[in-house]
């Protein structure tokens, strides 16, 4: 069975021992680096090619959210947790538009990180509780806006509720990655949304799916 490739980026070292603690006992996930600067971080990730990334929002050099954009921008395949004491919609809006597939917090009562980290090698995303409820309540008071979304964005809204990338849209769909991006630009502006996630979230929201 193949073990996957984990990337820890963290500053506080009880926190780096704690998840390397998770992690070992484990034998679907496998260690393969450790990171205190955002920096650090984007130099490793051409040399241990993690397969996911346990992020830290506040980095003494650089924040999560940029140091997601980056690695993002060249490493798309990448799933990227943030892994944070700090929870405000703001930041949860910021790291999911740099491409971050999960954001978790520290302090989390029975946070079951093997089954998360899973979910998100999947593709899908992963968000705490209260994460959630922050963009639902943001939602929920957003306007579906004047233009009624296409039998096609219903569908790619339904495949990205699902956990589909971009790719795997298009392939579900016969059309090309570019396209799909064109769809959900087109959703995003008709949904006065930001994220993939709010959208999702507006169009349950809404009973559209």
């Amino acid at each position: 069975m193949k073990a996957y490739k984990i990337l820890i980026v963290d500053d506080h070292e009880l926190v780096r021992r704690g998840l390397k603690s998770i992690l070992d006992q484990d034998s679907r996930f496998t260690l393969v680096g450790e990171a205190t600067t955002g920096k650090d971080a984007i130099k490793l990730v051409d040399k241990v090619q993690p397969d996911l990334i346990l992020l830290d929002l506040l980095l003494p050099d650089l924040t999560g959210i940029e140091v997601c954009e980056q690695i993002i921008k060249s490493h798309p395949d990448i799933a990227i947790i943030i892994l944070t004491a700090f929870i405000d919609r703001s930041r949860v809006d910021a790291c999911l538009r740099a491409g971050a597939r999960g954001y978790l917090l520290k302090d989390a009562e029975n946070l079951d990180l093997p089954s998360q980290l899973m979910t998100a090698l999947k593709g899908h995303h992963v968000l705490d509780p209260r994460a959630t409820d922050l963009l639902t309540e943001y939602v929920k008071h957003q306007p579906v806006g004047t233009k009624v979304l296409t039998s096609r964005e219903i569908s790619i809204l339904r495949l990205i509720a699902e956990g589909y990338t971009n790719q795997e849209i298009g392939d579900q769909l016969n059309l090309s990655e570019n396209t799909v991006k064109g769809h959900i630009k087109e959703i995003l502006s008709k949904t006065s949304t930001k994220t993939r996630i709010q959208a999702v979230l507006l169009a349950k929201q809404k009973g559209i799916l």
